[in-house]
């Protein structure tokens, strides 16, 4: 199993949020979830649009184009981003599912 699937949607990803945490970063994938990390507290949503913000910038995408499918206060989520085909978002996500540095 992979940590994301391409649909009629878009591009759905497997994520497992560590809110809280000293920067803001994609730990790559841990247990078929893509690990990322954000300094915000998981209260009222803000790490959850940090995380929106975190997947935009590292795929290259606009902000509105990712949207959290489910999850919401649970650590586990699924986003969608939409506006690519499948072979691109192969590519960007090559960049991925490598640990940051």
């Amino acid at each position: 199993m992979s940590f994301w699937e391409y649909g009629d949607d878009g591009l759905v990803l497997r994520v497992r949020v560590h809110p809280g945490s000293r920067r803001n970063e994609v730990r790559g994938i841990h247990a078929d979830e893509l690990s990322v990390a954000v300094t915000q507290a998981p209260e009222k949503g803000k790490a959850n649009k940090a995380v929106v913000e975190l997947l935009a910038r590292a795929l290259n995408v606009k902000r509105s184009q990712v949207a959290l499918l489910s999850g919401a206060a649970a650590s586990s989520k699924r986003f969608v981003i939409r506006g690519l085909g499948e072979q691109e978002w192969k590519e960007r996500l090559r960049v991925l599912s490598a640990p940051s540095e």
